[in-house]
């Protein structure tokens, strides 16, 4: 039996088993051992129902019987009850204003419950239990729950079972057993630990055939938490490795030396309309210090919408485009600024030309819908609208030295003459590839400044950008006064539209944002209710707001409708605009004063903050309403986190802490596993395996003495996408 054997060489797979495999990306041996536990449970905390008593807590599993509804005799109140049987005996379930529970659970299900025991003596029953479908009853439960074999036993160790991530067709009974027989086959022979014993030991995490069995098979909790560790620190490992060796790669191409006079810098700085922060400055200076380095930048600036990232990069373009090419005494360096939209690439054009409109310097524009150029030739106060071939070839001679787009800017037909210098503005949204492609063929590496609004907790972005040097932007320019956010339960509705109603009338605009394009469908027992765009529109118009211009933006819409609209509102045509999160970026529309969070309870914090910056972006007073229709006492605590905290950072790391990382910034985007995320509540571990990982490249930077490292590396590269 080899790792890369398919199960189907030593398994005889039904056709719906072999869907549900692929559906859970487990197709091979390798991708069987892998496959780990979501969780584990207890068989000490689960009772016979013929063992319950009065007022225990329990834990049943068994199967549901005779499930309906009624309504209360009194009260008339919904209720939803039936039968659990367990093979000992049955017992009663009620739950009270849950209706819908008795049509989600098909007869006969196999559920896991846990709740208390109520009732008099002879009459007992469930109320209000917590119940989960399983698929299929625990490991051990054959005739009845305890009863199984002396091998049964001696697989399952101690009292732990492991439940796996399943899907129709293969439960965590058939991924139990499967990883039992591959052990009895030796497949733990043919597994070879990639990590250096040396570091294993200085974390005292176990070699991978233990924290195999000990991941699928514990005796305990202590071991399964252990493996989880062990796994956990692997995977942030391998990639802090292969962000190490990009870094590496890039810091020995030589680069571009650029050494400007402070003075000069300060002069730029002082024509701001604003004071810069002590952030910014800070920020600036970091730039200025690795242009003087023979080597090419890589850093990467984190803030918060609204403080004054734009402003850091045309200070540090400045000091580019002041420096003339290597060898020549005329010319300019060359700058590529990278956004994801149109409407953000002629928001950015336009800053430039505020920053840049005093000094004798080209600016251009290209995009999908065509290409622009500062200054023009009739106006030189304005920009004109040029042919995209006559842009080309200006660029490509060395004529416009900054030239702002969006993906258009990494076309083939882009060339410049002396790239300097390639800043990308929200990162995440651009691939690995897609910046590669903006350096230079010739070997010599151009400085890369990615820059990003969306917070991000320190141990992501020490892993997924491990790369990149970090700076962080945590000051508001001066003037800006703090977005007054109000958490707004079902009954304060009314009152809040009327505080909105007076900042339309002031002339001010308003987002509206909502979690859905469509309506659920009523018909589906397990559709979630949530405020739609294009139904919040209609209400909006009809009941609330019927004098004023409504709309609506989301991302099933066309580019160029997206982009029509947002110039709409940009332009103060349009009072209220209706959207999806797709206004996270891209947007700055001064004027808006207002933004409404419709099911906040839905978004995460940091998204949340986030969004609330769309109104971040002038000095008047902005104000965001965070509409829940929850009463739960969690969700309101979190929310007003957003009231308290002081950064988006600092949400992030709440985000972290309170919903988990398979959540966090739509962390499975990154392609990391459950367990690799789980890390990254562990800023030590995520630091460990950074410095090893630096360490290690350091030593050897192409891995020659660890050939299962890299080959191993090589793979997981592959399934990592960083987009």
């Amino acid at each position: 039996m080899q790792l890369s054997d398919h199960l189907t060489d030593h398994f005889r797979l039904q056709e719906a088993q072999k869907r549900a495999l692929k559906k859970l990306g487990v197709e091979s041996v390798r991708d069987l051992l892998y496959h780990f536990p979501s969780r584990y449970d207890n068989i000490a905390d689960i009772k016979h129902i013929s063992d319950l008593l009065k007022d225990d807590r329990a834990v049943v599993y068994g199967e549901v019987q005779g499930l309906k509804t009624r309504k209360a005799w009194k009260s008339r109140r919904p209720i939803a009850e039936g039968f659990i049987e367990d093979g000992t005996g049955r017992i009663k379930l009620i739950w009270f204003n849950q209706p819908y529970l008795a049509k989600m659970i098909p007869e006969g299900a196999p559920v896991k419950l846990a709740g208390k025991v109520t009732g008099e003596e002879g009459k007992l029953y469930i109320a209000n239990p917590e119940v989960e479908q399983v698929g299929t009853l625990p490991i051990n439960a054959h005739e009845s729950l305890f009863t199984h074999s002396k091998d049964d036993q001696e697989d399952v160790g101690d009292t732990l079972y492991p439940v796996y991530p399943e899907s129709r067709g293969v439960t965590s009974k058939w991924f139990y057993h499967a990883i039992v027989k591959l052990y009895k086959e030796g497949i733990l022979d043919e597994v070879h630990d990639p990590i250096p014993e040396e570091i294993l030991g200085r974390y005292n995490l176990p070699t991978l055939k233990t924290a195999l069995i000990w991941m699928h098979t514990p005796k305990d909790q202590k071991k399964a938490l252990s493996a989880r560790k062990r796994f956990a620190f692997e995977e942030v490992f391998f990639i802090q490795l292969a962000r190490q060796q990009e870094r590496k790669a890039y810091e020995e191409k030589d680069s571009f030396k650029i050494d400007v006079d402070e003075k000069d810098i300060a002069s730029f700085t002082e024509r701001f309309p604003f004071e810069p922060t002590k952030a910014q400055m800070k920020a600036i200076n970091a730039v200025l210090k690795d242009f003087k380095n023979k080597h090419a930048m890589a850093r990467l600036l984190e803030g918060d919408v609204g403080s004054g990232k734009t402003a850091v990069a045309a200070s540090t373009v400045y000091a580019v485009t002041t420096t003339q090419p290597k060898g020549q005494d005329f010319g300019n360096l060359q700058t590529a600024y990278m956004v994801p939209t149109e409407i953000l690439a002629r928001q950015h054009f336009e800053s430039f030309i505020e920053y840049f409109h005093h000094l004798p310097i080209n600016i251009g524009l290209i995009t999908g819908s065509g290409a622009k150029k500062f200054p023009s030739k009739v106006d030189p106060t304005k920009a004109t609208d040029i042919s995209r071939g006559q842009l080309l070839k200006w660029v490509e001679n060395g004529e416009i030295p900054i030239l702002i787009g969006t993906h258009a800017l990494i076309q083939k037909t882009v060339k410049f003459k002396n790239l300097a210098y390639i800043i990308i503005d929200e990162q995440h949204r651009f691939g690995t590839a897609q910046r590669q492609k903006l350096a230079r063929k010739d070997n010599i590496a151009p400085h890369l400044l990615s820059m990003t609004a969306t917070p991000i907790p320190r141990t992501l972005a020490l892993t997924i950008y491990g790369d990149l040097d970090l700076t962080l932007l945590d000051e508001m320019p001066v003037g800006r006064k703090p977005i007054i956010t109000e958490i707004v339960t079902p009954g304060k509705r009314d009152e809040t539209y009327k505080s909105i109603r007076k900042e339309i009338e002031a002339g001010r605009q308003a987002y509206v944002i909502c979690p859905r394009i469509d309506e659920p469908d009523p018909t589906k027992e397990q559709a979630l209710y949530a405020k739609s765009v294009k139904e919040e529109a209609k209400r909006l118009k009809k009941e609330v707001f019927p004098e004023y211009e409504i709309e609506i933006l989301h991302s099933k819409m066309t580019p160029k409708a997206k982009e029509e609209t947002m110039q709409k509102f940009s332009d103060g045509e349009i009072n209220i605009l209706v959207a999806t999160s797709v206004v996270e970026v891209g947007v700055n529309v001064p004027n808006a004063t207002v933004i409404v969070l419709e099911g906040a309870e839905r978004f995460g914090l940091a998204q949340l903050h986030q969004l609330r910056g769309r109104v971040l972006r002038s000095n008047h007073q902005a104000y965001c309403y965070v509409f829940t229709d929850s009463k739960g006492k969690t969700t309101l605590d979190r929310l007003k986190a957003l009231k308290t905290a002081k950064s988006g950072f600092e949400l992030a790391e709440h985000d972290l802490s309170l919903r988990g990382s398979g959540e966090l910034a739509g962390g499975r985007q990154w392609g990391m596993s459950d367990v690799g995320m789980e890390a990254m509540k562990n800023i030590r571990m995520v630091e460990a395996a950074r410095k090893e990982a630096m360490d290690l490249t350091e030593k050897d930077p192409r891995l020659s003495k660890y050939s299962e490292l890299k080959v191993l590396m090589e793979s997981k590269k592959e399934k990592l996408h960083f987009e």
